[in-house]
């Protein structure tokens, strides 16, 4: 049984989200795991979050594991309390930027990184069998708890940026939290660099009501309105978890996460004279623009943050991260980090002495579109091949290392099946607006055609 797709495991809380789901998934995980080091626990703000971890710790300590509960925290927090801590393992609940219906589990290993492939599928061999790995009585490990996990966890970001210089600047910062997990550490990252910060969506909802949780272009309007009505010098929002931070920069526009990519890995570049950028093969043609004349080199992987952290590693690259604002920074973690891309940026603004808008004119911009097609589960694979089939007699060139990607003379097409939901996801890459929406015009139509056939 598949259970893990990108980014951990997502499910729909009550028709596949169950208690008994949890306890199976918890036993296997106990299974696996020697008894010892300790296990950490956190989740997110998702209405269902708390009990489900209340599930897992409990299931884990009759187990005979010792837990450590660091309560409600963006997902980098836990991941960088998992290793503070000298834990074995980190469970995480959550379903990031999924909408409220959703939650799930994220694994970490001692080291920090989400578990490897390989220790996902013996998980998903101990869930098919799901024996009991409850203990003697005098056995039973004990359920502990660290409350100080987002003060250390924005005291190490700061340490990482020069908070003297940004404060200087007295930026004034619209951060919308998405009523996520950021709200608990975001607010407080930014005053102790000195910005003035007004919130939106700041408390903590597993609802979801000021906006959906993915912080789409659409979905931060207010955002986008908020910024040069309050003067402000940039805008900040994160997606559910906080692993994710897009920008509004001071007019207002929303800057796709593909360019902030793109300038913080020219940046990473530049500081190293050189060096390796990991990102997933969704990731547009400007980072290799912007990052080869200094030295750089990309190397491409499948969509998903364990899949580039694990190349990261490997390969001693200098940054990585996704088109979709999650950005990873190997000098602090491993590890996708919304508040600390937030601060880097911050950093930049103020060592470069320019605005976010006059930065971004200064690196390679290509239009990245993405498009959302609902397909079944069990359909995805043969409309892949059928796509594959249609456009790969023209291409330059294709790359299958995740889903096919057909490249053009001036542009390419993606067509992958999502990790986490029954969609397949089409990217398109181009230097003009009108030839990517002629491209992504071209993909959908094989796209559908491979559905009629």
């Amino acid at each position: 049984m598949r259970l893990f797709g990108t980014n951990g495991i997502r499910e729909v809380v009550g028709p596949t989200l169950t208690p008994e789901f949890t306890t199976r998934l918890t036993n296997a995980i106990a299974r696996i795991v020697p008894v010892g080091k300790p296990i950490v626990v956190g989740w997110d703000g998702r209405t269902s979050s708390r009990a489900l971890s209340s599930i897992v710790s409990s299931t884990l300590a009759l187990a005979g594991h010792h837990v450590v509960e660091v309560g409600l925290l963006p997902t980098p927090a836990i991941q960088y309390m998992v290793v503070r801590l000298g834990a074995q393992l980190g469970v995480i609940v959550t379903a990031s930027h999924n909408p409220p219906e959703f939650n799930g589990f994220k694994c970490i290993h001692g080291d920090g990184l989400e578990i490897p492939r390989t220790m996902e599928e013996e998980i998903e061999r101990q869930f098919s069998d799901a024996p009991s790995t409850a203990v003697r009585y005098d056995a039973v490990g004990e359920v502990g708890s660290h409350s100080g996990g987002a003060r250390e966890y924005v005291h190490a970001i700061l340490a990482r940026v020069d908070g003297a210089r940004i404060a200087a600047r007295k930026y004034t910062v619209v951060l919308d939290a998405g009523n996520g997990t950021s709200a608990v550490t975001s607010p407080d990252l930014l005053r102790r660099l000195g910005c003035r910060v007004v919130t939106l969506n700041g408390h903590v909802d597993g609802t979801f009501p000021g906006r959906p949780s993915e912080p789409t272009e659409a979905n931060v309007a207010d955002l986008r309105r908020a910024v040069p009505s309050v003067g402000a010098d940039i805008g900040i929002a994160h997606d559910g978890d906080a692993d994710r931070a897009v920008f509004v920069d001071r007019t207002g526009r929303y800057v796709p996460g593909e360019e902030i990519l793109t300038l913080l890995a020219r940046e990473a570049v530049l500081r190293h004279g050189g060096g390796i950028v990991v990102t997933p093969v969704t990731a547009p043609d400007s980072v290799e623009e912007a990052v080869r004349p200094l030295g750089g080199e990309v190397v491409y992987t499948r969509v998903g943050s364990p899949n580039v952290t694990r190349e990261m590693l490997a390969r001693h690259a200098v940054i990585g991260g996704e088109e979709n604002g999650g950005l990873i920074f190997p000098e602090f973690q491993l590890a996708r980090d919304g508040a600390m891309t937030a601060a880097f940026v911050l950093d930049l603004m103020a060592r470069r002495g320019e605005p976010l808008d006059l930065l971004l004119e200064t690196v390679p911009r290509h239009v990245l579109l993405k498009e959302r097609i609902p397909c079944p589960l069990d359909r995805r694979e043969a409309i892949v091949r059928g796509f594959a089939d249609r456009l790969g007699p023209s291409a330059r060139r294709v790359v299958t290392i995740d889903g096919v990607k057909i490249y053009r003379d001036d542009g390419w097409l993606l067509l992958r099946p999502s990790g986490t939901e029954p969609l397949l996801r089409l990217f398109v890459d181009a230097k003009t607006p009108q030839r990517a929406r002629q491209l992504a015009d071209e993909g959908l139509a094989a796209v559908r055609a491979a559905m009629d056939a």
